[in-house]
């Protein structure tokens, strides 16, 4: 009688054992995605609160190289804001991803929550491994977005010819900056996912050593598609470190893959998932 009860108001018979019906699922998935969102739009009133500080912060990259190009390549540059409406959806923009970047904790954890219960009990207690890296990881990746902004700026402006003063559109440069801290930052959080899909049991460390090169290239390829700006310092300063968390996460899925086949009869632990039987 209680499993038929359960079964009638939609819940799991077994809870724990991760196996959810699909209509829990899409309760959980509306509950963690309206978590999500109220996260965000709290960091976004942060944002609109703080909105100063931020432009100041942003047009920090800017202004470093403006002087040095005039004295340098007699390059003249003035940053501008074009429209009526232009102040006001640039504050909201910004604002917005300030929200997103403040409250990326909060989301990172609802999706691998949501994902966690396919996991067995004994790996999730990696959700608190993930919960203290994924947000300062996402984090890491602004900050070297930040870092090399200067340099793709001064390469793009610098085409400009000398008698020519560049203009700069706010929007658009506010645009082109908030791009790239936050495909650095997405970068960032790309191997802490491969990790994820080895513990889910969606791809073995096996093959990810059979995938390396392919992954390297996609990654590269990924870089140089994904900057916005066209110098190849940007592009391999996104690359190199995505390529170096890569083979950290495909050391991690061997060491969990060893683990796994420990638990497993020790007849069969040393043949691959994919590997054709005899018979």
């Amino acid at each position: 009688m209680a499993i038929t009860a359960r079964l009638r108001s939609g819940e799991s018979p077994n809870p724990d054992d991760g196996r959810m019906t699909l209509v829990s699922h899409l309760r959980e998935l509306r509950t963690r995605l309206f978590i999500s969102v109220c996260a965000i739009f709290v960091g976004t009133v942060l944002g609109w609160i703080f909105y100063a500080q931020l432009s100041e912060w942003l047009l920090a990259p800017y202004e470093s190289i403006r002087e040095r190009l005039a004295d340098e390549k007699g390059v003249e540059t003035q940053a501008v804001i074009t429209g009526v409406g232009n102040p006001f959806m640039l504050q909201v923009k910004v604002s917005l991803v300030a929200g997103l970047v403040a409250a990326s904790p909060v989301w990172l954890y609802e999706l691998w929550a949501f994902i966690m219960p396919g996991l067995h009990r004994h790996e999730r207690k990696w959700t608190l491994v993930f919960v203290a890296i994924a947000g300062p990881m996402f984090l890491a990746g602004i900050v070297l977005g930040y870092l090399v902004l200067p340099k793709g700026l001064e390469v793009l402006i610098g085409f400009t010819p000398e008698q020519v003063t560049s203009l700069i559109d706010l929007s658009g440069y506010l645009s082109f900056v908030l791009r790239i801290l936050l495909v650095f930052g997405i970068a960032f959080e790309i191997p802490l996912f491969v990790i994820l899909l080895n513990l889910a049991g969606v791809v073995s460390a096996r093959q990810l050593g059979r995938w390396r090169s392919w992954i390297i290239l996609g990654t590269f390829i990924f870089a140089a598609v994904a900057t916005p700006s066209t110098d190849p310092i940007t592009m391999l300063m996104l690359a190199f470190p995505m390529m170096i968390l890569f083979l950290a996460s495909e050391g991690i899925a061997w060491l969990v893959d060893r683990r796994r086949g420990r638990h497993l009869d020790p007849d069969y632990a040393e043949y691959d998932d994919d590997e054709a039987s005899p018979i």
